[in-house]
């Protein structure tokens, strides 16, 4: 029986592998570990022929403009391989070398665009709805922005905001077979039902609707779905009398393409915010971050947002109900820092307009002899816009609104993710 229960649900997307060119599907290569609550959606345009001369006042037509895709993607728990996803696809450029028996990826913002259609790298995403209502692939998403967020007591939590394309393809389709109006059997055309059990096939035939009188349509009762290629579907009868055919419409699975097939989930170490440590005030010489002041049990909460501002596009020459390209207007990156108030460090940073260097390293347990599951977040030169005082149980906080800066030498941010997986975005 098809379940609504959205803990059901399964995601997928080409984790190692980006696709080659947009809208050019990816087989996908892992499942994901989101929320119940995210969703891979549709962004339908619809136009009415409202303000035309349709002798009426009011609409009377809705013309289908295509759709683009959105979601968001959330990890509460983030793994090292949930913050690569984010990361590699939201920044774009992506190096990978040996780590003992993982690999260390490096990540920096994509210098330009990738391609004349797209910014950045583009996945593909496999959804699942319930446990069988639905199962959707959609071409060419985006990592439109991204937030990780470091919250003392808490673990590491990250979040994606997904632009796409709006190519999809669904496993349903929709097969109209003509017949008498008291037909108790409908023959498809040419596909089998997915299912490997008479109740599983049988599941997998979700509506049979007959076109009856003046566009209405009069819903059957499947009773039973063959195993044969094509299949019968048994109905049972309108109770017609025979002497007329009625176009009868059969929303149904047929056997399922590979890509219905989901990857296996891996499962790496969450990170908690008590494995990460900050560093303020030091400087990146290319290799290492040197010097600075640890931020330790004064440190509220800390947060990265990356914004590309992507802006998807309808292009000539793309399909007519999909965009043909994704392109981002210009990139934004800020930090939320909330800490206990100590000293006058940061406010004094404002005060003469200073930059300086920030270090997040966040690790987790050891997978191999010196290489633990590590998230590192490297910010050259950073600059405080405000941290206005406030109270915190009995105690004074600030909280600083940073803009990260693009150095001349070492660029914005360089992440540093390691784990397993052998690439990334690739």
């Amino acid at each position: 029986m098809r379940n609504p229960r959205s803990n059901l649900n399964l995601l997928a997307v080409s984790l190692a592998t980006g696709e080659t060119a947009i809208n050019t599907e990816q087989a996908t290569d892992i499942s994901l570990l989101v929320s119940d609550d995210d969703y891979i959606n549709l962004q339908h345009r619809r136009e009415s022929n409202a303000g035309e001369a349709n002798g009426k006042e009011e609409a009377d037509a809705v013309d289908d403009l295509g759709a683009t895709s959105e979601a968001k993607f959330t990890f509460a728990k983030l793994q090292p391989h949930h913050a690569a996803l984010l990361l590699g696809y939201g920044l774009g450029s992506v190096t990978t070398a040996a780590a003992g028996s993982g690999y260390a990826h490096t990540i920096t913002p994509i210098a330009g665009d990738l391609d004349e259609q797209r910014s950045n790298p583009s996945l593909t995403g496999v959804q699942r709805i319930g446990n069988s209502i639905v199962k959707r692939r959609f071409a060419s998403l985006f990592v439109d922005g991204l937030s990780l967020k470091f919250a003392r007591d808490e673990w590491v939590s990250g979040s994606g905001a997904i632009k796409g394309t709006g190519k999809h393809t669904d496993n349903i389709t929709e097969e109209t077979v003509s017949a008498l109006n008291n037909a108790t059997s409908l023959p498809l055309a040419a596909n089998a039902v997915a299912g490997a059990t008479a109740q599983a096939r049988l599941d997998n035939v979700q509506v049979v609707r007959a076109a009856t009188v003046g566009d209405q349509y009069e819903f059957c009762v499947v009773t039973a779905v063959s195993s044969a290629t094509p299949a019968v579907i048994t109905i049972a009868s309108l109770g017609g009398d025979g002497l007329s055919s009625l176009d009868y419409k059969i929303l149904y699975v047929p056997t399922e393409p590979a890509w219905c097939t989901f990857p296996a989930r891996i499962t790496e170490t969450p990170l908690r915010v008590s494995q990460m440590c900050l560093h303020v005030g030091g400087n990146w010489d290319g290799s290492a971050f040197v010097g600075g002041k640890s931020l330790s049990s004064v440190l509220e909460s800390l947060e990265y947002e990356l914004k590309n501002n992507m802006d998807v596009i309808f292009t000539p020459c793309a399909g007519g109900v999909y965009a043909g390209q994704a392109l981002r207007s210009a990139r934004e990156q800020t930090i939320k820092l909330t800490r206990q108030t100590r000293d006058f460090l940061l406010q004094n940073y404002i005060l003469q307009n200073e930059t300086f260097g920030l270090h997040v390293l966040c690790e987790g347990a050891e997978f191999d002899t010196g290489h633990k599951y590590t998230l590192e977040l490297i910010f050259p030169r950073v600059s405080i816009l405000e941290a206005p005082f406030s109270s915190k149980d009995g105690r004074i906080t600030e909280a600083g609104n940073l803009q990260v800066l693009e150095d001349d030498t070492y660029g914005s941010v360089i992440a540093r993710v390691k784990n397993l997986q052998a690439t990334v975005a690739a």
